[in-house]
Order: C-alpha cells, then structure tokens, then sequence
C-alpha cells in the first residue's frame, strides 16, 4: 500500500529520520523528519503553470506548531491554535529566506510549503528540524530547487561551539550565564546562505567561528537529504528558465541613458520618481507584444541591476556619492516627548525612528504560552513600519511577518545588555515608529531603542548600535561589501548582512544571501567593516549620552522585597483579601512571585512605603528587646491588650504599665490610646508579654537605670 523511505544518520547526540511515501501522498513532496523526539511534517505543493500575468515568484511558507505535539491543550477561550504566533512567524521566515534564492530564476509558478510539528520532546527545538523537513521536500518535490540546504542550531558555552543545545538553554538565554549564543545557520553543501542569531559580546572571530562550525555540521544532513532523493524524488517538473536576452537588449537600448541618470540623482524621493518614469518611458517604447511579455519587469530590474552593481564594481561612488565604507550623516535627540518615561529620535540619512520607551511593574509582563510551557518576559519591542516612512498609500493593518521579524532582531540586540531583573525591577516595553525609511530601519530601531531607554534611566550594561552591509558579487568574481546600505543596495543587491552589538563584542548577527557563492573571506570583510560602522556608530549616539538619565516623574517607581515562601499565603490571604486590603489602603500595586520576591509599585512613594510597611508587619517575626508603637485594644483588670505589630497583640501586665502600683490599667490607659511598648518576650505557651514602664512615652527611647535613678 505504502512505498515507504527512510534514511537515517547519526547527527550529534541524537538520531535524524527522514521518511516518505506514507502521509500525505498527493503533495508534489511530503517528508517528515525526526530528530530524537521531535517530528515535523513538510508537505510542499506547487502549480504546474504561473499565473497569467505573474511577474513575481509567489512562494508561500507556513510553519505550525501543535499543541498536541508536547501533550499540550491550548490556552485561550477557543482551546484551539489560532492566529500565527511569532515563533511561527519567525520560523516560516527562517525557512523562506534561505529557500527562495535557490528556485530556478525566471520560475513563477505558485508553491505553498507547510510545516507542521507533530512530536516535541523539549529537548531538540523544532525549528530546525522543520528547516530539513522543508528542504528535503522540496528537493524530492520536483519543483525546480536548486538545493537542498541543510540547517543546525549552534551554541557557544565554556568557549566551545556546540551543535543542537537543547531547548532549555536557547528559552531563557538570559538567564543561563554559561550559553553565550543562539545562531541558526542554513546553506548548501558549498555556501551559506542564512544565519540568525541571539549573542553576548561575542567578537568576530567567534562569530565567524560559529558560522563555520555550523557550515560543517550541516554537511551530512545535506548527503542525508541527497540520499533521499536518489530513491524517491519525482521527475524534475518540466521548466525551461526563460530567455530574456533579446528583451533586455531592447529594453537596454530604450532607456539606459534615462536610467543611469535617474540613479545618478542623490535625494531618495526624487531618485524614485525618476527610475519609475524612466521605466515608464521603457514600457511605451516598447510594442504591444514586448509590452505584454510577463518578463518585461525583469528585464527592466535588470537594467536598475547593472547600472547600480556596475558603477560600484568598478570603483565608483554609490548612488547616494559615498564611498563603500562609510556611515550615513546621524542626528540623535532624546527626551523628545514630554510625558512618555524615555525617548529618541535616531536619523541616519534617509532612515529614521521615533523610539519610545515605556516602564511598567510586573502586571504589565507577557505570558507566552509554548510548546516548552509558559513563561513571562518583561522585555517587549514592537516595530512598526507605516506606508508614509516610504511616501506610499496603503494598508494599515495588524503587524505581518516584516514588522515581526525587525522586531525581533532589534530584541535580539539589546537583550543583552539589560540589567538584571533583580536589578532592575521593570517591565520594559520599546515602540519604534519608523517615520523615514532608506534602509535599514531595523537597525535604526537598536539604535534608537538604545537610546530610549537610557533616556528612560534604564541601567543598561552599555549601548548598543547596528549597522547593514551589503555585497555586490559578480560572475566574474569581482565583489564589494558594502556598510550602511540604501534600499535600492538592498533590494539590487547580494546579501542583506545585518550586525549589532556594543563596543566589546556582537549581540546578534543576520544574514540573508541571494547567491550561492560567498566565501569566509568575503564575511570576515564584511564583519570587519560592521565592526567599524558600529563603533563609528556608538560615537555618535555618545554625543547625546550625558550620563543616567531621571526617572520620568510620569514612571512607576518598584521597590522589592523578598518573604519567605511559606508566608506567601499570608500575605495573600484568603481568596486573596489580605493583598487587596494593602493594595486598597496603600494605593500601590503588588505583585507576589512564586520565590518570595515582591514588587511594590507606584508613581508615590509614601504608597510604597505604606505597601511595604503593611506586608513587613505580616511577614515579620517581632524581636524580643525591641520597642514598638502600638494601640491598647482592650483593658483588662490584670492589664492592657495592645495591637504592636502588624495584627499582633500582646498583654502589658499591670505590673508592667507605670513604675507605681496600679488598681486597675484605666487609671493611665483607656482603649484606642498610642503607647510605647517593649517586647519583653514570650511565656511558656508563646502569648507576647509587653512592658511599659521601662520605656518613655514621649521619645519612646528605653529608660535606662542611670536615668530612672535620676529622676527618683
């Protein structure tokens, strides 16, 4: 029934599967692929015709996680997994990038790509394993591929690289003082082509080490993937890449002088206007049957392509007249808005973010529900890339896999200079609205963010910069790096290579390759150069760094303070009366950890105080000797109950309320009356017994021998 296939090899501490030919039979390619525990199912489609008029490659790619996959329910009203969470839209992103440069050029047909866990064991992350899966099916697919790619996740712990680390330690990379990287890597057998990483301080040399390391170990899941195919792939799909030449001569001859002298103008805008019209003047010189060609469009990115690579190979300026090496003009300003807890404004030419940082308690924190289970983050960066920051009209909507992506990678950068949570008791939120964009407006975004914080007195380790390179690799094998790109470098160029760190070291590096050819030697280059755009960077943004900034009055301020476990309960009360009690009476917010830390929050710090000094009094044990205020609650003929500590009472015996004798207590006292008290200790059945006379009533300072013989 079934013609089953599967290979298997020994990668690291565990085994990789690939098998075929059981589930999901009418995909063009369906593979599943298992390391230790962890499944994930590939099934890739595709259309044996493009659509008419398609002048794009419509490649879609979903990565889903199932709940069910780690014996999990899903949280939420509707116990079902919804909307894309962004771990799946990030991982649908680290699959798409490495893939799509490697399809035959000219190839438009539509191909969807879905990725499903179906098993985690919680140790090997499914990302990864999802990447192979993805690879391998459509490498048997036969939809033109020019792979397959294999991936590996690599760590860096003791001064060691480490292949696949597990689970544990990637989650919470801030809390593990060993593990110093997150990098995952894809490529072919002779290049890479995507990286993604998480890192703290590393230098290049141990980042260029990581992405070697990862290159190797990738290799035999490449030969896996191979093997695969020679007994089960499907006859390549009948594709002949188009033929362009002759439409790009005419469209070279139409429009290259117009062309090369609207990239010749420096401003963004103007510069666009121009391209766009010299194209229009292209297509009306063009016949109707020419003007109909579905490949007329990459024919005229042809053209924008040679005119910008050409002029740089060959040792010319850049389009905007900089040389390759250098940073745009910056201008910082920070404290820009006046009710907001810390602010900047980063402009680097033609690219520019508006951060705002916000300061919250614990209250404010994201659950994130997982397949490795649920987890709080008090670090939240959002990016936001509306239509005006490129003087386009269009829809505005909820956040797509762009803003998500830029968003995390700016994340990525600053997590690891944040002070420690014990440190720094907040809830950190960054917005980064991009009003300008010509590039790189994600690292705009660590800029800005950087700076926003300190602006807000978030006490970071130190600033952060980043900076993207770029890369023009020609057949010839002539090449230029690039620092600082534009968006038409970006968009008619090699590589999107994007590094931020500190002045000490990296914090996380992304690489985007569209083709297969670059050498260690052309990123050490490239790494070189980030390395001396970020400093020159980092310069910049000093000018406007006076020192720690204020708290925002508008700003929560958080004291903490630690119980013991077992008084958690107190503190809370009964259906939780007692902590809303002192939230109602104090006017501050409380927040109660599960190890005893406590977080007291308000813009008022007499409410703190008061927050503070009412769970003191539950929690804490009074200390025999010591002298307490307190309030008689009840007279007796023996003595004088008195309220002294908290809901603490204690007997001050008759004997023990004046240095005469005494009738009865209502001769000094009476109920409700403040007075001074001495714990003098506790009698054989715990009861407090409290002294009055030794101590005085107005100062409320022990009345020592000397003094009462004095005064006798």
């Amino acid at each position: 029934m079934f013609n089953e296939t599967k290979k298997s090899i020994q990668w690291g501490n565990e085994t990789l599967t690939l098998e075929t030919g059981k589930v999901a039979r009418q995909a063009d390619g369906s593979v599943i692929a298992t390391l230790g525990e962890t499944s994930v199912m590939a099934n890739v489609t595709f259309a044996k015709s493009a659509k008419p008029g398609q002048d794009f490659f419509p490649l879609t790619v979903h990565y889903q996680e199932k709940y069910y996959a780690a014996g999990k329910i899903p949280g939420g009203f509707f116990k079902r997994e919804a909307r894309p969470s962004e771990k799946e839209t990030l991982v649908s992103r680290l699959i798409d990038r490495p893939c799509r440069p490697l399809f035959v050029e000219g190839f438009k047909n539509e191909v969807l790509v879905m990725a499903t866990v179906l098993s985690c064991d919680l140790v090997n992350d499914p990302d990864v394993v999802a990447m192979i899966a993805a690879s391998a099916a459509l490498t048997i697919s036969g939809v033109p591929f020019m792979g397959p790619i294999g991936a590996a996740r690599v760590g860096f712990a003791n001064g060691q690289y480490v292949l696949n680390p597990a689970m544990d330690d990637m989650t919470q990379l801030r809390n593990n003082a060993e593990q110093r990287l997150d990098l995952v890597i894809a490529g072919t057998k002779d290049a890479v082509m995507m990286v993604e990483s998480e890192a703290y301080e590393l230098t290049e040399e141990e980042m260029l080490g990581a992405v070697k390391f990862g290159h190797d170990a990738m290799q035999p899941v490449i030969d896996l993937i191979i093997s695969l195919a020679e007994t089960s792939a499907k006859e390549p799909f009948d594709f002949t890449p188009p033929d362009i030449s002759a439409l790009y001569a005419k469209v070279k001859a139409a429009g290259e002088a117009q062309m090369r002298a609207a990239f010749a103008i420096r401003d963004k805008q103007e510069r666009t206007n121009a391209i766009s019209a010299a194209a229009k003047a292209i297509v009306a010189s063009l016949s109707e049957e020419e003007q109909a060609d579905i490949n007329l469009g990459s024919a005229i990115k042809k053209l924008e392509s040679s005119i910008l690579r050409g002029d740089i190979i060959n040792g010319g300026a850049r389009i905007d007249g900089r040389d390759n090496k250098t940073v745009r003009p910056i201008n910082v300003e920070t404290g820009i808005l006046p009710r907001t807890h810390g602010s900047a404004l980063f402009t680097r030419g033609e690219t520019q973010s508006l951060c705002v940082a916000t300061l919250g308690t614990g209250e404010d924190e994201q659950i994130i529900d997982a397949l490795n289970g649920n987890y709080r983050s008090n670090f939240l960066l959002h990016y936001n890339f509306p239509p005006y920051s490129v003087g386009e009209v269009g829809r505005v909507g909820s956040p797509g896999r762009r803003e998500i992506g830029h968003g995390k990678l700016a994340w990525r950068a600053l997590q690891a200079v944040l002070p420690a949570a014990t440190d720094f008791p907040y809830t950190v939120r960054l917005v980064s609205e991009i009003t300008e964009s010509n590039g790189s407006s994600s690292m705009a975004t660590v800029c800005g963010s950087a700076l926003a914080m300190l602006d807000a007195g978030v006490p970071l380790k130190a600033a952060v910069a980043g900076v993207a390179m770029g890369l023009i690799l020609e057949d010839d094998g002539k090449w230029a790096v690039l620092t600082d790109i534009l968006g038409d470098e970006d968009h008619l160029g090699d590589m999107d290579f994007k590094v931020a760190g500190t002045a000490t070291g990296i914090t996380t590096m992304q690489m985007d390759i569209k083709v297969a050819g670059i050498t260690p030697e052309i990123m050490a280059q490239a790494l070189a150069q980030a390395k001396d755009g970020r400093l020159h960077i980092l310069g910049e943004m000093a000018k406007s760094i006076t020192g720690p900034a204020k708290f925002s009055a508008y700003a929560p301020k958080i004291e903490t303070m630690t119980i013991p476990t077992d008084k958690i309960r107190e503190v809370i009360g009964s259906g939780g009366k007692v902590i809303r009690e002192i939230v109602e009476t104090s006017g501050a917010k409380v927040d109660i950890n599960d190890d005893g830390t406590i977080k007291i929050a308000s813009s008022d710090a007499a409410a703190i105080k008061r927050a503070y000094d009412m769970i003191y009094s539950i929690v804490a044990e009074p200390e025999e000797g010591h002298i307490y205020t307190g309030k008689v609650v009840k007279l007796v003929d023996f003595g004088a109950f008195v309220n002294f500590f908290g809901k603490r009472d204690g007997l001050v015996h008759v004997s023990q309320i004046a240095g005469k004798r005494l009738n009865h207590p209502n001769e000094i006292l009476k109920e409700g009356q403040e007075v001074k008290v001495k714990l003098l200790g506790f009698d054989e059945r715990g009861k407090v017994r409290l002294g009055m006379k030794m101590v005085d009533q107005e100062t409320g300072l022990e009345i020592t021998p000397e003094k009462e013989s004095a005064e006798g």
